[in-house]
């Protein structure tokens, strides 16, 4: 063994569990594993997990907050319109600037995966060239996964399905659209058909912004579940946000659910950003836009969460912490029984590795030794403490630590260790 992890808690419940490591893959996961002569990590009861995955995010904007000017009214269709003003203005020195120390700030919270949208309706494919050139550079620590989007619609922007094309051909890797923002419900349908088509005369998979809308008669995934099923896509493909699915009559949403499961398409809900930009037009009772999570899951529906902006002109916040985000989803879905809060820590992990397609994540033998180690004794822990990672390992390395949430202060004069995480007969007694 090169390396093993003593006495860890896993998220599937398993306690005192080592984890040998071997050339940068897993070896062995066992109690008390024999491993003379290898470095060792003492985990200390402390869960262990597989990294972070964001599966929806937009690096070409992040960081990019206040340029050229601030979204006064915080809304979805400003920060577009505040978008469209940088880009004559963007540089790609910039942009990679921007998006590596974004990349730096997700290591460091253990968030080693991540999809990405590039915007392709600037024939200049300048952010594009930026973000490929930010994958080449964070791949030894970081995998990062590039989406074709057409921000300003395939059809409705001049260009914009040979942009894409072109964007491929570069090397980004899925195609990605967003028909609701075209001038049309007809132009959305067929913006969804166009796209897929393509993807599956490319074998590529496919991952589409659908009906982030208040709008209960946005129903563009239902053409995607539909395409999807046409064209044999099964597994490939994904529908980001969903946000009309809240708004949606009950009956009509007990339809399409099924729909999408057996179309095997998979679902991505923002909650920092949906809860964010929905509902803006209502007074009370104001909805809260977030797609409908529980009842997916439910009906056997892949779910992920995702980031999908960080201090860029849609949201002014935005860390990289996708402990934060499981945390907001968990509140907004109102998922905060046992089994449910498991379910949200997955949203942020196994379920987006599986939407991505990544090879050897886990933590079984053979999977890269991709690692994270959290100041809590499981996942619910973590989420509420949205825990320290203390370590985060990379095919075996360790490139990131950081001090446990704990601190000490002094109580009636007396200096006292404070530990923010469950007391052992609390946890114990649940």
């Amino acid at each position: 063994m090169d390396c093993v992890i003593r006495h860890a808690a896993l998220a599937d419940g398993r306690e005192d569990i080592d984890i040998g490591i071997i050339d940068g893959r897993i070896a062995a996961v066992e109690p008390r594993l024999a491993a003379q002569g290898a470095n060792e990590i003492d985990a200390g009861g402390a869960l262990v997990s597989a990294p972070f995955v964001d599966a929806h995010f937009h690096m070409d904007a992040t960081l990019s907050y206040g340029l050229p000017r601030v979204n006064q009214s915080g809304t979805l269709l400003e920060g577009i319109a505040v978008w469209s003003e940088l880009k004559p203005d963007l540089t790609q020195e910039a942009l990679v600037e921007r998006a590596l120390q974004y990349c730096d700030w997700a290591v460091g919270r253990g968030l080693l995966a991540i999809r990405s949208h590039v915007d392709v309706c600037d024939p200049r494919l300048l952010a594009v060239d930026a973000l490929l050139e930010v994958k080449r550079r964070v791949a030894p620590y970081l995998d990062l996964q590039l989406v074709a989007f057409p921000q300003d619609g395939l059809l409705r922007s001049a260009g914009a399905f040979d942009n894409l094309k072109r964007a491929i051909e570069r090397g980004v890797d899925v195609v990605g659209g967003i028909p609701h923002f075209e001038r049309t419900m007809a132009d959305g349908a067929e913006s969804v058909r166009l796209l897929c088509e393509f993807a599956a005369d490319k074998g590529l998979r496919v991952d589409m912004h659908c009906d982030e809308s208040d709008d209960p008669l946005s129903r563009h995934i239902e053409t995607l579940a539909a395409e999807t099923h046409r064209l044999g896509l099964q597994g490939r493909v994904t529908g980001s946000h969903l946000t009309s699915m809240h708004s949606m009559d009950n009956y009509y949403a007990s339809k399409l659910i099924p729909m999408i499961r057996d179309s095997g398409v998979a679902a991505i809900s923002n909650p920092l950003i949906n809860i964010t930009l929905q509902g803006r037009a209502d007074t009370y009772p104001k909805r809260r836009g977030m797609t409908r999570v529980p009842e997916m899951l439910a009906a056997g529906i892949d779910v992920a969460f995702g980031q999908d902006c960080a201090m860029d002109p849609w949201y002014s916040f935005g860390s990289g912490d996708m402990l934060e985000v499981a945390h907001m989803g968990l509140h907004v879905a109102q998922m905060t029984g046992v089994a449910a809060s498991q379910q949200c820590f997955t949203a942020v992990t196994q379920t987006p590795a599986k939407i991505l397609g990544l090879e050897g994540y886990g933590i079984a033998p053979g999977c890269h030794a991709d690692l994270v180690i959290l100041d809590a004794r499981d996942p619910i822990e973590a989420i509420r403490l949205r825990a320290a990672r203390t370590v985060v390992m990379r095919r075996g390395k360790v490139i990131s630590r950081a001090p446990a949430n704990r601190s000490t202060l002094s109580i009636e004069g007396r200096p006292a260790s404070v530990d923010y995480r469950l007391p052992r007969r609390c946890q114990e007694a649940g």
